[in-house]
């Protein structure tokens, strides 16, 4: 009997931490990237590029969550059919947090110094991050591509996390 409580108790700290990294970055998304007028790596700069392709030459203003989401669906299937269905579940759980927040927390400026800006939402955007590692999780986009190559091929991950990130 025990065991089934330790299991539960770990899969609740799990969801809880990917909950937590998900409303840690849809507000880092509000505040310093939206402030900063910056494009993140990853499917986050992509989601924000697009809608602003969208505003600038179309004149449509679209919501961010659909975009994301959708990003993340060929990802999505990949990890769970690759990687396996716990990681992509509670991966998951964080993507949905972020696409539904970051189009409901209104947005303000902390700061508008563009330097200042980089580095502390870079900072908060990798406490997020380690929260999804730690629940045995991802942010979603690249980070399933990244580990579906290392899984696939037998390589380090974070190397091509990295690439896959950079503009």
């Amino acid at each position: 009997m025990a065991g089934k409580t330790d299991e539960t108790a770990t899969r609740l700290k799990r969801i809880l931490l990917c909950v937590i990294a998900g409303i840690i970055m849809a507000f880092n998304i509000k505040s310093f990237v939206r402030s900063g007028d910056l494009l993140p790596g990853g499917f986050s700069g992509l989601t924000i590029l697009i809608q602003s392709i969208f505003l600038k030459f179309g004149g449509i203003s679209i919501p961010y969550g659909p975009i994301y989401i959708g990003l993340n669906l060929f990802p999505v299937i990949l990890s769970f059919k690759a990687i396996g269905k716990r990681f992509t579940a509670y991966s998951c759980i964080t993507i949905a947090i972020v696409a539904f927040l970051t189009d409901f927390i209104p947005s303000f400026d902390i700061t508008s110094d563009v330097l200042l800006i980089s580095i502390f939402g870079g900072l908060i955007n990798g406490v997020a991050v380690s929260f999804c590692l730690n629940a045995g999780a991802t942010s979603g986009g690249t980070d399933f591509i990244s580990i579906y190559i290392s899984e696939r091929f037998k390589v380090d991950a974070w190397n091509y996390i990295l690439l896959f990130n950079v503009r």
